[in-house]
């Protein structure tokens, strides 16, 4: 965290003590604070830092801000920023800037920096090949322990990580991996190939990126290479870009549960609220109109029962609270490999048994809330009401687990199911069996109103 010190010599406008204070903090805090500066002072601020300094922060800073410091700084000190940055954090920085300005540039690269950034962003997005970096160690088989670390030491200090060195082939390709615990406790003269794992753990680039966290976890990799379908060595995932993975992963399941599209931050701009917020709710309201639609035929009956109009919200938010449980658990357990589509009838066991214990005491509840509620003559209403939110518990907690399975099945994101989603449907289920079976006490039965 930033300290006092810090904030106080901008408050008095000590940019000398400013630059100290900069300077000697860790580039993830200096980069929360320019971040966190009204935006005429970010370049101010980040002026201050020497180069060093500056290189590091720039890449803990959100993309948005760092374009923000692309189009502010001279192209001199911006190439050099875009320069030393990681190819994969490069990659993801040119994903948001303007088509002209990513041309520009990469024609200010140098030759193997352009071709990395040019050779990730050949890869679609979510996979990979998308977010692995090309700074790696590579080794030959033919190399000796104290050969492979001179290498190390001359050719890769600027590595992304040195804890895993990969063995190829004079094409290439993946055969091994050695670790630096590895080569540091063996005889210089014993050759790599001698020590080195031949089973190696790897993903292809077309895998998805959240597979490959998946896979790190399961493995407690810290490290992971990708290959081509040549099963060439084109790239490596490390343990810090599996953690934006999973944070991008979550983030993304929780905003399309709660009907939110894109990517959209607690600060995020008014008008990227709007659009991020605006089409889900259009779209609920017209799957709402289905749900009127439903209704609008049970007015006459709804105004010669006026306790439904009392017990039916009830319904909707309780039905879709436990569609909504039920369909977190389970989109939460196929993001983290818990689960798998094989295993839906498991789940949907599981959660029927939960279910029905669910729906007796819901049940229960609503029938003893209608016998409150309800004249003496409606007090038959209070028995379909227990009936009804019984059988509409069961179904919610049924599409809840077979809606995220089957889209899973069909290679679908589980998490396009949204909460407003099922809830809608729930609400038309339930209102059309429960008003239903009130006109069929009404008329077919004859009782009171």
């Amino acid at each position: 965290m930033l300290t006092q010190d810090v904030r106080t010599a901008l408050d008095i406008a000590d940019l000398n003590q400013l630059k100290w204070d900069l300077n000697r903090l860790q580039p993830v805090d200096v980069g929360e604070y320019i971040t966190q500066l009204p935006k005429k002072q970010r370049a101010i601020a980040f002026r201050l830092l020497n180069k060093t300094q500056a290189i590091d922060v720039f890449e803990y800073l959100p993309t948005e801000v760092q374009e923000e410091l692309i189009n502010s700084l001279h192209d001199v000190e911006v190439v050099q920023l875009v320069e030393a940055m990681s190819p994969d954090e490069r990659a993801e920085l040119f994903d948001e800037l303007p088509a002209g300005v990513i041309k520009r540039l990469l024609q200010e690269l140098s030759p193997e920096q352009r071709q990395a950034t040019a050779t990730i962003l050949g890869y679609p997005e979510g996979t990979a090949g998308r977010v692995m970096t090309t700074e790696y160690v590579r080794l030959r088989e033919g190399l000796t322990v104290g050969e492979a670390l001179s290498k190390i030491r001359r050719q890769d200090e600027d590595k992304e990580t040195i804890y895993y060195a990969y063995v190829t082939d004079d094409n290439r390709t993946l055969v091994r991996v050695v670790s630096l615990r590895q080569l540091l406790f063996t005889f210089p003269d014993v050759l790599i190939r001698d020590i080195a794992s031949d089973r190696v753990i790897k993903v292809r680039t077309e895998t998805s990126q959240e597979e490959v966290a998946q896979i790190m976890k399961r493995y407690d990799l810290i490290a992971i290479p990708v290959v081509d379908r040549e099963n060439r060595l084109v790239g490596i995932i490390t343990i810090d870009d599996v953690m934006d993975i999973l944070e991008e992963e979550a983030t993304e399941d929780i905003q399309k549960l709660a009907g939110v599209s894109g990517d959209e931050a607690a600060l995020s701009s008014p008008l990227l609220t709007i659009r991020n917020r605006l089409p889900w709710l259009l779209g609920i309201m017209a799957l709402y109109i289905g749900a009127a639609s439903a209704i609008a035929p049970f007015q006459t009956i709804i105004s010669a029962v006026p306790v439904l109009a009392v017990i039916m919200p009830i319904f909707s938010n309780t039905g879709g609270t436990v569609g909504i449980q039920s369909l977190t658990v389970t989109i939460r357990g196929l993001g983290v490999g818990e689960v798998t589509p094989k295993d839906t009838l498991k789940i949907l066991r599981k959660e029927l048994c939960a279910g029905l214990g669910t729906a007796v005491v819901l049940a229960t509840t609503m029938f003893l809330l209608s016998l409150i509620w309800a004249r003496p003559q409606e007090r038959w209403v209070a028995l379909i009401a227990g009936m009804v939110m019984a059988t509409n518990t069961i179904v919610a907690v049924t599409l809840g687990t077979l809606l995220p399975m089957g889209l899973k099945r069909l290679k679908l994101d589980p998490a396009l199911v949204s909460g407003p989603l099922v809830t809608t449907m729930l609400d038309t289920i339930g209102f059309l069996t429960f008003l239903s079976l009130i006109s069929f006490g009404l008329q077919v039965l004859h009782l009171p109103s």
